[in-house]
């Protein structure tokens, strides 16, 4: 069940005000600071799905999900 349109209308204006008290710094430092926890999240989900892969594995698969992200954000 998607949320009701309101609720995110709610979230997105709350997720706007929060970025337009945040200093500068945090603005600058923001973008990698998710790009990390991404990534993050993303290892752990080709842990799940390849559970007998390295940690090499891992990175390498990593990689080549990003660059297919990379590929198809270009086509856009």
């Amino acid at each position: 069940m998607d949320p009701p349109p309101r609720l995110l209308d709610e979230l997105d204006r709350e997720a706007i005000l929060r970025a337009g008290q945040m200093s500068p710094e945090d603005k600058f430092f923001g973008g990698p600071r998710l790009f990390d926890q991404v990534c993050r999240v993303m290892r752990d989900g080709i842990r799940d799905e390849c559970p007998g892969a390295d940690e090499e594995a891992v990175e390498r698969i990593l990689r080549e999900r990003l660059a297919l992200a990379r590929r198809l954000e270009n086509r856009i």
